[in-house]
């Protein structure tokens, strides 16, 4: 599997993990990230996930997932355990974003996250036309059958971090069209035309390589 087959997101996060290190993926799906850094990254990959259907997905694939719930489950970790923890498009359905974020920083020297974006321009539009919560390929669900529980936009995103006190080490928007670029700050640019966002943040015992 190719670079070229990840999500946007992924494809910035894959870039950010450094060869050989040991990784931590909360939520993580059917493996696809997972799989590829331990392919081409050789890292040391764990893996949580609730979904049994993807936790078989990922076995079959070697991977060393295990079921869990990430509301509950991340106080078994120990702390500065993982070199990286990964959240993607994960942190909004938590039940409590501000803890799961606390619990991700202790456990991660590095923590990096991506998050839709629900302040895009699209979104906006879609709702003062329509008048109904927006449907995109990045937001494909009804609003009563989402899993989406926590609504954030990118500058939601640095405040929550301020506010915990979690360095924010990079920062990426991603465009509909899957170019990335830096951001700085609550910067109005990002908030409107990020369709997502990637941030690379400093753990509680984060050091460097």
């Amino acid at each position: 599997m190719t670079e070229e087959a990840l999500r946007p997101d992924l494809k910035v996060i894959a870039d950010w993990v450094a060869p050989g290190s040991k990784v931590l993926d909360v939520g993580c799906e059917d493996g696809l990230l997972l799989d590829w850094l331990v392919r081409h990254k050789q890292v040391d990959g764990r893996g949580l996930e609730v979904d049994q259907k993807n936790v078989a997905a990922c076995l079959s694939k070697g991977l060393s997932v295990i079921q869990g719930d990430a509301n509950v489950d991340l106080a078994y970790y120990p702390s500065a355990s993982m070199d990286y923890v990964i959240l993607g498009h994960t942190l909004q359905r938590m039940e409590h974003p501000d803890k799961t974020l606390r619990e991700l920083a202790r456990i991660g020297k590095h923590v990096i996250i991506s998050v839709p974006n629900f302040a895009f321009w699209y979104n906006r539009l879609y709702l003062l036309t329509m008048g109904r919560m927006p449907i995109s390929k990045n937001l494909p669900f009804e609003w009563y059958e989402t899993p989406n529980i926590h609504f954030c936009s990118l500058t939601d995103m640095v405040r929550l971090s301020e506010t915990l006190g979690v360095s924010i080490e990079k920062r990426i928007y991603v465009t509909h069209k899957g170019v990335a670029g830096a951001f700085s700050g609550t910067n109005i640019f990002a908030n409107l035309f990020g369709e997502q966002g990637v941030f690379l943040l400093r753990g509680q015992h984060s050091y460097s390589y």
